[in-house]
C-alpha cells in the first residue's frame, strides 16, 4: 500500500505510515505546494498511490471522473494529527485493504468508517 499524504495534513503522518511497514510520501515531497486536487489526484493515479486528505474535493473529482483509481481515504476528524486518530485510521485501512487495492472512497469518522467502492455513479 502506498500513500500520499495530501498538503492539508500534518507530513509527521509520513513517519507513522513508516513506523507499521506501509510506504508513505507527503505531497509536499514531490510537488508544489499550491498545487491544485485535480494535480494531486493524476499524481497519485500514474504513480499507484492512494490519497490520504482531509478535503472533501477528491470525493468529487471521483464522482466527476467515473475512475475507478485512485482510491482515495479522506479522514473527518477535528484533531487529524496521528497521535490523536492514528490507531482508528489504521484500524480503518486493515478492514478495508481489499478495496483500497481494487479502488474505493472510503471516510474514516470518530464514530464510522464509510467505505465506496470506485467508480462512483
Amino acid at each position: 500500500m502506498k500513500i500520499l499524504i495530501d498538503m492539508n495534513l500534518a507530513p509527521r503522518w509520513v513517519q507513522f505510515f513508516l513506523n507499521v511497514d506501509l510506504q508513505a510520501t507527503h505531497w509536499s515531497e514531490v510537488g508544489k505546494g499550491n498545487a491544485p486536487d485535480h494535480e494531486i489526484f493524476e499524481y497519485a493515479r500514474k504513480h499507484a498511490y492512494i490519497v490520504f486528505t482531509n478535503d472533501l474535493d477528491f470525493g468529487a473529482i471521483l464522482a466527476a471522473s467515473h475512475l475507478n483509481k485512485p482510491s482515495v481515504i479522506q479522514i473527518r476528524a477535528d484533531d487529524t494529527r496521528p497521535e490523536v486518530v492514528g490507531t482508528m485510521v489504521l484500524s480503518a485501512l486493515w478492514q478495508v485493504k481489499d478495496e483500497l487495492a481494487q479502488g474505493a472512497l472510503v471516510t474514516i469518522e470518530p464514530s464510522r468508517t464509510r467505505l465506496r467502492i470506485l467508480p462512483l455513479t
